[in-house]
């Protein structure tokens, strides 16, 4: 199985000179979903910007075989799908059907295929006839849906998803959950929602200190306490129950 991303040596430093992270290595296989976890303040989302191109860093992150670098970053972008923790980072259009078609008219699809693009991710979302609607007066949960409807309308094949059960009822959270799931493409997920990283990757990598602490399977990373406690983490509950039973 080929890599879909592969990080190598990558740092990164805010402009006052502090350091999020130094020569982190990391290998994401294609068609797999992989979480990222580790403590406030240690990189996760920055790591997932660098992966989208919209920071700049050193050392090497390769997308589908691509360098991430201004010559490819139009290329790459085309495949990938960034859904944000707060959906009004980007969620700008006037209607839910512009938000949808901004991506698309941007891949230099037809008007027939938007149109039929924006309907077909609507109704997957369970949002069908929200065209007209305004975007910034949904709930958060629906709000989030626009997001992810965005992701399937372009079908893209690397999906980079901060924080989606933030701020979510159980019932959003699961029904959330079940459509991330359906998307068949590469995953990776940023989330202090250990139980999410439990019920839906593949494998774990444990981001603190500067550097992959750890990545491999997620039983073996997130059942590992004391790797999770040296962490400021906790085996996730529903995994713990697993054990008991």
């Amino acid at each position: 199985m080929k890599n879909h991303i592969e990080i190598q040596h990558v740092s990164f430093s805010y402009p006052d000179g502090t350091e999020v992270f130094k020569e982190i290595d990391l290998m994401i296989a294609e068609g797999e979903t992989a979480g990222i976890i580790g403590p406030n303040g240690a990189g996760k989302t920055t790591l997932l910007l660098a992966i989208a191109g919209l920071i700049d860093f050193s050392g090497e992150i390769e997308v589908s075989g691509k360098s991430v670098n201004k010559k490819n970053i139009a290329d790459i972008r085309s495949g990938i799908s960034f859904v944000f923790q707060n959906p009004d980072d980007q969620l700008f259009m006037p209607t839910v059907e512009e938000d949808i078609s901004f991506g698309l008219e941007k891949l230099g699809f037809n008007n027939d295929e938007i149109k039929n693009r924006v309907s077909s991710s609507l109704q997957r979302v369970d949002l069908a006839g929200f065209e007209k609607k305004s975007s910034h007066h949904l709930s958060l949960g629906q709000k989030k849906r626009i997001c992810l409807a965005a992701a399937f309308a372009r079908d893209s094949k690397l999906l980079l998803l901060d924080e989606p059960s933030n701020e979510l009822d159980p019932k959003g959270r699961r029904e959330f959950m079940e459509l991330i799931d359906s998307m068949k493409c590469t995953k990776l997920i940023v989330s202090h929602d250990l139980n999410l990283i439990y019920e839906m990757c593949d494998k774990v990598a444990v981001l603190n200190d500067k550097k992959i602490i750890a990545y491999g399977d997620k039983l073996k990373i997130l059942s590992n306490k004391k790797l999770m406690i040296e962490n400021s983490l906790e085996v996730p509950l529903l995994l713990k129950i697993q054990i008991l039973s």
